[in-house]
Order: C-alpha cells, then sequence, then structure tokens
C-alpha cells in the first residue's frame, strides 16, 4: 500500500501506535545538561514506512507548537531535520565535520557534503521557498522524481496549533555534485538496518538568532553532520495481517542462452504441499525450484501452481521467459 502524499492521515491507519516515536525520545544535549521538551510547549510523532520493490522513505510528521514561526524567508523557521545513511557507511558528510581540514573550502562542500549520506531541513511550514533546504549541492533530492512533499495546518505565524507533514524521500549511497546521472539509490529490502535519525528545532521568536530547542532522537547533536551517530532502523516485512493465506510468486533466470538453460525459483508464500510447473513448451515439472532446458528460441509463458491446506493459488508470466 503506497501512502498518497496529500497531508491527510487517513493511509497510515494500518501503522499502529507501536511504530510512532513520540517527544518523550528527543532530548536537547547542547550544554552539559540533557533537557526534554515540554509538550505544552512543543509535541511531535512520527512514523516511517516503506514499500517494498521501492527505494522510498515515506514519513508521517505531526506537530504541535504553542508558536509556530515561519514568517521569514530565510532559514529561521521552525524544522524538522531529518538525517539518513541508506548503506549505513557513517562517518562525516557536512563541511564542518570533513576529515581533512587542508582541503579548500569549496572543493570540500563539492566533493564530500551530502554524498554518502543525506540531510533534509524540513521547514514546518514551507511558505513562499521550497518545502525542504539540503545540505549539499544535492538539491535534486528534494524534488520529483526523488522526493515530494504535502502539508495541512489552518494557522498563521506566531499561532498555536497542529501540523500534518507528509513526505517520501530517496536515500542515495552516492548523491554527488554532478548529478543524478551518476547517482546511487541506497536499495530498500526486508530486515535491512538503515541509518536514520531527526531533530526539531524550535523557534518561539522571529527576532531572535537561534532556534530555543534542538530536540533530537539520536541523543547526539553532531548526527547533523555525521552519520556515525545515526540509529539503525530496521525495514520491517509486511505484518502476517496483510498477508495472503496461500500465494503463488515465482522468479527466473537463464543459466546458459546458447543451450537454453532456464532456472526457476518458488518465491510463494503460504504452507505450501505441492507445486505444478508448466514451462509453457508442453514440459511439466513437479519440483519446487526446477531447471528446465528448452528445445527452440521462442517467447514462453510460464505457470506456477501451488496448493496446501488453505487453498490453491497460481501466478502466470505471459511471453517473459525469452530464449534465442
Amino acid at each position: 500500500m503506497i501512502p498518497t502524499i496529500d497531508g491527510e492521515m487517513g493511509d497510515w491507519d494500518i501503522v499502529g501506535e507501536e511504530y510512532s516515536v513520540g517527544l518523550d525520545q528527543l532530548t536537547d544535549d547542547r550544554d552539559s545538561n540533557i533537557h526534554m521538551a515540554d509538550p505544552k510547549n512543543l509535541d511531535v510523532k512520527v512514523k516511517v514506512g516503506w514499500v517494498k520493490g521501492m527505494n522510498r522513505l515515506y514519513v508521517l510528521y505531526q506537530a504541535y507548537d504553542d508558536y509556530w514561526d515561519f514568517s521569514r524567508p530565510d532559514r529561521h523557521n521552525d524544522i524538522f531535520e531529518l538525517v539518513v545513511d541508506g548503506d549505513r557507511s557513517g562517518g562525516p558528510f557536512i563541511n564542518p565535520f570533513r576529515p581533512v581540514k587542508n582541503v579548500d573550502l569549496m572543493e570540500a562542500y563539492f566533493s564530500f557534503q551530502g554524498v554518502q549520506a543525506q540531510n533534509y531541513h524540513i521547514y514546518t511550514p514551507a511558505v513562499g521557498k521550497e518545502w525542504a533546504f539540503v545540505w549539499g549541492t544535492q538539491q535534486w533530492i528534494k524534488r520529483l522524481p526523488f522526493a515530494n512533499a504535502s502539508y495541512k495546518y489552518d494557522f498563521s505565524p506566531g499561532d498555536s496549533g497542529k501540523l500534518i507533514l507528509e513526505f517520501w524521500i530517496t536515500p542515495f549511497d552516492y548523491a554527488g555534485s554532478e548529478g543524478p546521472s551518476r547517482a546511487i539509490e541506497s536499495v530498500l529490502t526486508e530486515n535491512k538496518n538503515i541509518g536514520l535519525s531527526w531533530a526539531v528545532l524550535d523557534y518561539d521568536d522571529v527576532r531572535a538568532k537561534d532556534y530555543n530547542g534542538f530536540w533530537n532522537l539520536s541523543k547526539k547533536r553532531e548526527m547533523y553532520g555525521d552519520a556515525s551517530f545515526l540509529l539503525p532502523f530496521r525495514l520491517m516485512p509486511l505484518e502476517n495481517r496483510f498477508d495472503k493465506s496461500i500465494d503463488a510468486q515465482w522468479s527466473f533466470s537463464v543459466v546458459d542462452m546458447n543451450r537454453r538453460v532456464v532456472s526457476f525459483s518458488d518465491e510463494s508464500s503460504g504452507n505450501i504441499t505441492s507445486w505444478t510447473w508448466d514451462f509453457g513448451d508442453g514440459e511439466v515439472s513437479n519440483e519446487q525450484h526446477p531447471i528446465h532446458k528448452y528445445s527452440k528460441p521462442d517467447l514462453y509463458s510460464v505457470i506456477l501452481w501451488i496448493e496446501g491446506p488453505l487453498g490453491k493459488s497460481h501466478m502466470a508470466k505471459v511471453r517473459e521467459v525469452v530464449l534465442k
């Protein structure tokens, strides 16, 4: 199920509250003391999800603030700052943390900043400016087809109220200054751990030079520029309640094109007691993972039937096995 990015929370009803990260897990450690946010002043709740087969992270951000500060055109704005490291390579990725200090500042900016981990400085809300500021040359990662965002709120600057921000982003193992042509998306798969954290920067005075709080999930404020301080988030598999009782799925690979040898892999789910393959050439097999040799070049339609105590299922792929 892919959420619609429209600022509405209905798509997220299936995501239980046990997956929410609330204000009670955020702290501010800007000095020697650890500070906790006051929910009467600021209260936030975050859910992060993913969709199998897509390299996207979906985020629902809900926040109450007693003073929303967003009237200025610069970076003085209430902020939700999200940092992601898709392959958990770790290490610094923002200029002030660069490991080689004698490198020219702008050279380091182009070759280093935001390349192996990405920081999204998200305006809450964004009025008269783009929804996020990216810490690096990779400004394209915050736009379609790599990201999308939508807000819902009914307050003015200086008011209190509740904001809903819904967005998705694409994490990158490599996002260089040359643009998306050489970028490498982070591949998201079940049970993979990614590096992720966020902070909420709360302004309460349009005239102030700095924010009143940097409420941080990782417990290390430096997470905004050093991915070693991000937390491991596991990409959870689909919960059992959404699974079919029995579901036929399969894949194939051509082992030898010259001899037309194809390996078939059963990827079905459920309690399965029998498999029947129709290879599209008049031959069949009852093996779970058969290897089949075709006699002539053609486009073959292959069907897998499965059966178990809870029922039957089949999956056909029409003219997908192509042999020359």
